[in-house]
């Protein structure tokens, strides 16, 4: 056996075990299988576990981004006309969330943390100067005394409108940012604290909430099945709230967006907890993207979160007392914001009733600036980009007793609106990038088995080809010298005379005849005579 016939042989041999085992590994998904078996093993809130410590002391820096509308004509809209108003910011803080006070349950399958969360003024990624700029905006304390009144009789409010119009109350205030933000002494709220001691003489929008948490949290570890990974098992000690009217509304579901499980898929709806809204609300699928190199899945709230209940029957739990519902794309959350008659929304009521858009001049909503969203990394579930948005109204309406009201259509008034954005930082994009390649990698050696078996199998095929042509070869060579020997010899009897006689060198008379002899010639000869 040849050389040439040795390295068919082997190359077969070798490709047809390639083809047969890759063949059977992509078809049992045996790599497959044991990279999402890790993956459920590692990504789990243990301390052993690589993102405990991510999530534990996030990486990312979160921003929250502050903007207010400030009205622009107070009096018309007091005599009964359309409110305008002029988006102003944003005003940047930095925002610190690590966990603390973290404690293992239950053999390990439950964690309780809290989250308090620290902002830290940035001015570089700010419009202006918070404690500088000013705002003119709704008077929240008023109009929250007011709707507590409501239920009260005429001459009730009557006194106390008096009473507050002496001591210079007025439906709008005029303060600093800062204050609006942050607290400040309310000249209404600290008569109301001699009362009642137990009502805060501050008012802010975010009055004691920088250093403080959102409530204690017990978490899913996930350890005994990767689909809870992150998810709230009990929030302040509840399974499940009460405010709302209906037990599917109340249900306290998902995580609280820090984290979710691995392996997602595009058609599964992910649940948040968002203790600022008071519920539970869903993101679906919306398309593919890319953050710094890293493959994700975009999840948005879609158009029926929000939507009333008679185009979405499930939103109907959320209206308190039942029946009592407003529009598409806001929700009124007064029972757990001690009775003020606050909503929330998207940022200028975006995929809201265009009703309550077209009630204030100068908002206009774009998915581009107020959609809230996720970008999430599909194998690990990780977060590599969020923006979370979120705006804060109040509903102004008519109140008997108060005559500043005795002219304003109702309205719901947006007041400010927040975006926190958060971006995996360059260190753990490269981190991931790597741990994605190696994942990837092992994930698909079965099909790179296969591949190899494929180029071999055309290397075989030319020197199959190759080896076929050599014999060709070699036959036409044999048959060319057989051919050119053969001739060889017909060319040395060509033009050979026979004769029978013996050779006669005298000459011959010219009418010889011929009978006496014979002979092989290409042309005729001389004739011999007798």
């Amino acid at each position: 056996m040849t050389r040439r016939s040795c390295a068919i042989y082997a190359t077969g041999i070798v490709c047809a075990h390639l083809l047969i085992v890759g063949i059977a590994l992509v078809v049992a998904q045996v790599f497959q299988t044991m990279i999402h078996s890790r993956l459920k093993q590692e990504i789990t809130l243990t301390e052993k576990s690589q993102v405990f410590e991510g999530w534990k002391n996030p990486p990312p820096p979160v921003y929250m981004e502050y903007y207010f509308f400030n009205i622009t004509n107070p009096e018309v809209f007091l005599a009964g006309g359309k409110a305008s108003v002029q988006q102003i910011g944003p005003y940047t803080y930095r925002e610190y969330r690590p966990r603390e006070n973290i404690t293992f349950l239950e053999n390990g399958t439950k964690i309780y943390a809290l989250n308090p969360k620290t902002f830290v003024f940035v001015p570089e990624k700010s419009a202006g100067d918070p404690e500088v700029d000013i705002v003119r905006t709704i008077n929240i304390p008023l109009v929250a005394v007011m709707n507590e009144l409501n239920s009260y009789s005429f001459f009730l409010r009557s006194m106390v409108s008096l009473y507050l119009s002496g001591i210079g109350v007025d439906l709008f205030m005029t303060r600093t940012v800062h204050e609006v933000l942050w607290g400040f002494k309310d000249p209404l709220m600290t008569r109301i604290h001699k009362m009642k001691p137990e009502v805060d003489e501050y008012f802010g929008l975010m009055w004691k909430k920088n250093g403080t948490h959102e409530g204690e949290f017990v978490f899913h570890t996930g350890v005994q099945n990767y689909l809870d990974y992150g998810k709230i098992d009990t929030w302040n000690g509840l399974r499940r709230m009460s405010w709302w009217s209906s037990n599917q509304s109340n249900m306290i579901n998902g995580t609280d967006g820090a984290v979710f499980h691995p392996l997602i898929n595009r058609n599964e709806l992910l649940y948040i907890f968002a203790a600022d809204l008071c519920r539970s609300i869903h993101l679906a699928y919306v398309k593919d993207v890319e953050v710094k190199g890293i493959h994700a899945y975009r999840f948005a709230p879609p158009n029926d979160v929000l939507m009333k209940p008679e185009d979405n029957p499930t939103n109907a739990g959320f209206c308190v007392p039942a029946g009592d519902c407003l529009g598409t794309g806001v929700l009124k959350v007064s029972v757990c914001r001690d009775g003020a008659p606050i909503v929330v929304s998207f940022p200028h009521f975006y995929q809201a009733d265009p009703a309550y858009i077209n009630a204030v001049d100068g908002l206009n909503p774009n998915e581009e600036e107020h959609e809230t969203y996720l970008d999430l990394q599909p194998t690990t579930g990780v977060p590599i980009r969020a923006c979370k948005r979120a705006q804060l109204n109040i509903i102004l309406k008519r109140v008997p007793g108060f005559p500043k009201t005795k002219h304003i259509n109702e309205t719901i008034f947006p007041i400010m609106f927040v975006n926190e954005t958060a971006t995996i930082d360059d260190d753990s994009a490269a981190q991931m990038r790597q741990m994605l390649l190696i994942v990837t990698v092992a994930s698909n050696f079965p099909l790179l088995i296969v591949g190899l078996g494929i180029i071999l199998l055309l290397v075989l095929i030319v020197l199959f080809c190759r080896n076929r042509q050599k014999k060709n070869e070699v036959k036409r060579i044999d048959f060319t010298e057989a051919f050119h020997s053969f001739a060889t010899v017909k060319d040395d009897t060509a033009y050979t005379p026979v004769s029978d006689k013996p050779d006669d060198s005298t000459e011959k008379p010219a009418n010889q005849s011929a009978k006496n002899g014979s002979y092989i010639a290409m042309s005729p000869v001389e004739a011999q005579k007798c």
